[in-house]
């Protein structure tokens, strides 16, 4: 059985940092690659960020480019996202998603069931 399990949401001011785990189990990430989405009260779902299996190609999507890293640790079946100067805008709930390849292509596999981010004064 393949879980996903967020950690590290919670409430933050802004300009603040969090960082993000996603502890995956019952699923080798080798050769997946694996990122993560956030949906805000609203909107549609976005992808945030994502990173190929090899570590050597990290996609972010325009608005946390320069603020949010993404990284992996293969040997822990985790990946992180470490945020930084958070910003009001980035409050949602936070996925974390399996791709079926490699690369950072294609439509999510498996899902998180998320962890809330909460930027707020």
């Amino acid at each position: 059985q393949v879980q996903l399990v967020e950690s590290g949401g919670g409430l933050v001011q802004p300009g603040g940092s969090l960082r993000l785990s996603c502890a995956v189990s019952g699923f080798t990430l080798d050769y997946n690659a694996i990122g993560w989405v956030r949906q805000a009260p609203g909107k549609e779902r976005e992808g945030v960020s994502c990173i190929s299996s090899s570590g050597s190609s990290r996609t972010y999507t325009d608005f946390v480019k320069g603020r949010f890293t993404i990284s992996r640790d293969n040997a822990k079946n985790t990946v992180y996202l470490q945020m930084n100067n958070l910003k009001l805008e980035d409050t949602a709930v936070y996925y974390c998603v399996t791709k079926s390849g490699r690369l950072c292509v294609g439509a999510p596999r498996y899902w998180g069931q998320g962890t809330q981010v909460t930027v707020s004064s």
